[in-house]
C-alpha cells in the first residue's frame, strides 16, 4: 500500500482527504511544510507528496523545494483551490512538480496518477 503525505494548513480539508484515500492508501497528514518536512525525516516509507500550494508561512512550491533537496526521488503535486498560475507553470516545466491538481479535487484523476 503506497503511503501519501498530504500537506493541507485547512484541516477540514486534511479530513477530507484522508477520508476520501485512507481506504486505498496509507495518508499520513501535516498542517504545515514545516511539520510536513519533519515527518518526512521521521518515515522513509512515504511514497507521494501533495501539497495545498497557498499556506501560511511556506507556500506549496516553497515547501516542495525543501523538500525535494533532501527527498529528491518522490513524485511532487500541488492540490489548489486557485487556477494554474505562472509559478505553478514553471514548477511543472522545471520538473518540481509533476503535476497540479484542482479542488474540489477529482478522486479517481488522483487514483490514477499515483497508480
Amino acid at each position: 500500500m503506497a503511503t501519501i503525505l498530504y500537506v493541507d494548513d485547512e484541516p477540514i480539508n486534511l479530513m477530507l482527504f484522508e477520508a476520501c484515500f485512507s481506504d486505498k492508501y496509507s495518508v499520513i497528514c501535516a498542517e504545515s511544510g514545516q511539520e510536513a518536512l519533519s515527518i518526512m525525516d521521521q518515515n522513509p516509507k512515504i511514497n507521494v507528496v501533495i501539497s495545498d500550494m497557498k499556506m501560511p508561512e511556506m507556500n506549496g512550491i516553497e515547501f516542495i523545494k525543501y523538500a525535494k533537496s533532501k527527498f529528491p526521488n518522490l513524485p511532487y503535486y500541488i492540490l489548489t483551490g486557485y487556477n494554474l498560475n505562472a509559478e505553478l507553470i514553471e514548477a511543472i516545466d522545471n520538473g518540481l512538480i509533476i503535476k497540479c491538481f484542482f479542488k474540489p479535487f477529482n478522486t479517481e484523476e488522483i487514483e490514477d496518477e499515483i497508480n
